[in-house]
């Protein structure tokens, strides 16, 4: 086996792992310190669903590899218990020890894709984000992250007084509190199909915003646009209602994004006050950045405002947007040199 890399440096494989699509990266630490300096060597892009397996996809990406990988940290999305993960959207079984023998990792971390987007968020710059409200000059203390993507992950960030601290939880599946007569109608309206209507039904590319639109056709509340009937049978309807929205071609398309980004606010909000995120939240995940200006818009601050004796608390907390899609890599990146680190002999 290989020694441990000395304080020189060490190379590094980080993964962000989606329900769609699934991105690889190999860093170079110039120390194996939890704080050292990281740079991105190069990155690719996979479809996650083409793929048998993590392991078919980082064969493949490590294939040009000049240099051996020293640690391996993998985004991922579902729970993780300890060195094994079930992925909720995937097919996919994932075990550090199985990664570290094929590959010859002298470490391999798993995280929750929304705990890499987390830490993340110290690598970025300010101009990796997207201000929706300023929030109290100063606002200092735990954060929260919300991510609508193929599905809906959240995490929190807790603030022990010297440093932020990551920790994972699966909030998306939580129940979707309806506050409007039409979220009634719409919880209602997926009750029979589904069961149990978590947030993620509601909040995600794959499913919510879909949902959000039959449910508006279906129950004839706004009539289907025939040319977006047409792209809907072939392209992503996510990306298809989201576009028509946008440039605001489609009625049923502008009403589905309203809801949906006005359902996103909420949740956003539960999500501040059950962490106490007086730091901020930030909304990351595929959809956001390409719909940032429809989060510009006033439905989604209003619902996140909207918390009866407490939306003057909420007035005080800072949200944005992250518009860097390569935060949960450079997150997974970042996690490996602590474990790293914490491999390193104690003299």
């Amino acid at each position: 086996m290989r020694p441990l890399p000395d304080a020189g440096g060490a190379t590094i494989l980080a993964a962000d792992v989606g329900g769609t699509k699934t991105w690889l990266a190999t860093f170079r630490a110039d120390g194996i310190d939890s704080a050292a300096p990281l740079t991105m060597q190069r990155a690719s892009k996979y479809s996650s669903r083409a793929a048998a397996s993590l392991e078919q996809l980082i064969k493949e990406f490590l294939e040009d590899e000049l240099s051996p990988v020293d640690f391996a940290c993998f985004g991922l999305p579902g729970p993780v218990a300890g060195t094994r993960a079930k992925l909720v959207n995937l097919p996919w079984e994932i075990d550090a020890a199985s990664l570290s023998a094929a590959f010859g990792f002298r470490g391999c971390f798993l995280i929750n894709d929304l705990v890499a987007n987390a830490y993340g968020i110290g690598e970025l710059r300010p101009a990796d984000f997207a201000l929706l409200h300023r929030g109290s000059p100063g606002a200092s203390g735990n954060m929260a992250v919300i991510s609508p993507g193929t599905g809906l992950g959240e995490a929190g960030i807790f603030w022990d007084g010297r440093k932020h601290v990551p920790f994972a939880c699966e909030g998306g599946h939580c129940d979707f509190a309806p506050r409007t007569e039409l979220e009634l109608a719409l919880h209602q309206h997926l009750l029979h199909p589904y069961g149990h209507i978590s947030f993620e039904r509601v909040l995600s590319g794959s499913m919510g915003i879909p949902n959000i639109y039959n449910f508006l056709r279906d129950t004839g509340r706004v009539a289907e646009t025939p040319a977006v009937a047409e792209l809907l049978k072939a392209g992503d309807p996510g990306a298809v209602i989201s576009a028509a929205a946008a440039d605001a071609s489609c009625p049923l398309c502008v009403q589905t994004m309203e809801i949906f980004t006005t359902i996103l606010g909420a949740e956003a909000g539960n999500l501040a006050l059950k962490i106490m995120a007086t730091g901020g939240v930030f909304i990351g995940g595929g959809i956001a950045a390409k719909i940032l200006p429809l989060l510009q818009r006033p439905p989604l601050l209003e619902a996140f405002f909207a918390k009866g004796r407490f939306s003057d608390f909420m007035q005080r907390i800072p949200l944005r947007v992250i518009l860097n899609d390569r935060a949960a890599l450079l997150g997974a990146a970042r996690y490996a040199l602590h474990g790293a680190e914490q491999m390193r002999p104690r003299t």
